[in-house]
């Protein structure tokens, strides 16, 4: 079973310029998490979705790199189902002209 998540969207500190610092911006995750999925025992979607905001505002990360291998292994350690996971963050208007990403994929 594969739970998809697209364009999770919120503003949260995040990134290593002075302003990134002190001023919101928006991020965009997505992420594509495999597990095995057995009768009655499934992964509730909104629950990842309440882990991944609340890590990532609570943590005010510097490196979207930092970010993605944290919310990682809080997935991996709370959901032991999950086989694959790829997560991607997304920060729109850091760039006037382009959108920037990065993001990880984890074979478990």
């Amino acid at each position: 079973m594969t739970i998809h998540i697209e364009a999770l969207t919120f503003s949260t500190i995040i990134g290593i310029l002075d302003f990134e610092r002190v001023t919101p911006q928006e991020v965009i995750i997505d992420a594509r998490i495999d597990y095995c999925y057995e009768k009655n025992s499934f992964i509730n979607y909104a629950e990842v979705i309440a882990l991944i905001e609340k890590e990532v505002q609570q943590e005010k990360y510097e490196l979207l790199e930092d970010a993605l291998s944290d919310i990682s292994n809080k997935l991996l350690k709370k959901y032991t189902k999950i086989k694959n996971s790829y997560l991607k963050i997304t920060k729109p208007d850091i760039i006037t002209n382009a959108k920037v990403s990065l993001s990880l994929n984890i074979k478990n």
